[in-house]
């Protein structure tokens, strides 16, 4: 039998980032369920010249057992996030790896000193790269595949985390609302009684003709409701000019929604179709008949992910955000979706949890946000 030899490797050339972004596709070679990114999207993500990475430090390395790639993960330190909670807290990131702890062990061990030499005194995640990205560990639900832009991992995952000490610092839910559980006549009577409290309260959906003073409302608002959230880092105008180009091709308008009060905007959401129905079939790039692709499988799409909701700090807990989530499914069953996820919701969030629940949701997918200490003491990393 050969020796074994588990070595990590720094990345440091494009090569090694190519390898770094397409080691997943070894680990969820036998699964129908893992969705592959776009190898491009994934560069952009990675590149020096992002806006994520204009306010943050990341390193990146590769586990390689005689000479073949068996993990990645990346070292993250967000400066925004560290003024704004004023906590020495570091992440880490696009954690993938086979299922041997010695490879985790290695792995987590390197981010930790990178993260400890840089004086962080605590390490979460994942985070790919921050909580305005896709984050968490899946720790249920493995059966089922993932929404748009969330994370799917094997079950092993949360074992081999919580063999090196990890913690749970934070859970993260997602609903699902069904166009034959959803409550239509009582949520016409709340949404009317929510609407006779305060009839100053309308709801319009997004003009993609203005897209840029659309983008300007979305700015004003976006901060400022998620302020406190656990685990919020203030986005930069450039991060949401950057997100909202990306996803502009893909936005249905009747599913992205602005709510007022009298003339000024207190409120927003954005749900998109869940184009990973699309993105299982062009397996990282779109090639030469990757719009062809595009277009057929788009039709039979029938599930759209809630995946941002905010509501202004004077206007929270007015049923503003009720509001947008009916108006929402209203018009998403109208165009022929059947099914809406709403993700993801954080555990302490009872009150957002309690009204997806009137509406008939259910939760079915749970994900996790670990942390371990990095200062001295026998229980660090």
């Amino acid at each position: 039998m050969a020796a074994r030899s588990l070595t990590l490797r720094q990345v440091t050339t494009k090569q090694d980032l190519l390898t770094f972004i397409r080691f997943p596709w070894k680990v969820y070679s036998g699964s129908s369920l893992w969705v592959p990114p776009l190898i491009k999207d994934q560069l952009h993500k990675f590149d020096p010249a992002s806006p994520f990475r204009s306010h943050a430090d990341m390193v990146f390395f590769l586990a390689q057992q005689n000479g073949e790639t068996v993990g990645r993960i990346a070292g993250i330190i967000d400066h925004h996030y560290i003024e704004f909670h004023q906590e020495k807290t570091g992440f880490f990131g696009f954690f993938e790896s086979v299922d041997d702890s010695d490879v985790a062990q290695l792995l987590f061990s390197s981010v930790s000193s990178w993260l400890r030499e840089r004086g962080m005194e605590r390490m979460i995640g994942p985070m790919n790269p921050s909580t305005n990205d896709e984050c968490g560990l899946l720790i249920d639900a493995f059966d089922l595949p993932p929404c748009l832009m969330m994370p799917y991992n094997p079950p092993y995952y949360p074992v081999l985390l919580e063999g090196l000490g990890f913690k749970k610092a934070m859970d993260l839910y997602a609903y699902l609302l069904e166009k034959e559980t959803f409550h239509h006549d009582r949520l016409e009577r709340i949404t009317q009684r929510i609407l006779n409290k305060n009839p100053n309260l309308s709801v319009r959906p997004l003009n993609l003709r203005r897209f840029s003073e659309e983008l300007k409302i979305v700015k004003e608002i976006y901060n400022n409701s998620w302020s406190k959230n656990w685990g919020f880092v203030p986005m930069t105008e450039e991060e949401i000019d950057d997100l909202a180009k990306s996803l502009k091709p893909l936005v249905v308008p009747d599913l992205v929604l602005f709510a007022y009060n009298g003339e000024e905007p207190v409120g927003f959401s954005a749900a998109l179709p869940d184009y990973n129905v699309v993105l299982k079939h062009l397996n990282g790039t779109l090639g030469p008949f990757g719009l062809i692709k595009f277009l057929y499988y788009s039709k039979k799409i029938k599930l759209v992910r809630i995946m941002l909701l905010g509501i202004k700090l004077a206007f929270q807990k007015k049923g503003i955000e009720g509001l947008l989530y009916i108006e929402t499914f209203k018009r998403g069953i109208a165009k022929g979706y059947h099914q809406g996820e709403c993700s993801w919701i954080l555990e302490n969030n009872l009150l957002m949890q309690h009204g997806i629940e009137a509406m008939g949701g259910k939760r079915y997918k749970r994900y996790r946000i670990y942390e371990a200490p990095l200062g001295g003491g026998k229980e660090r990393l």
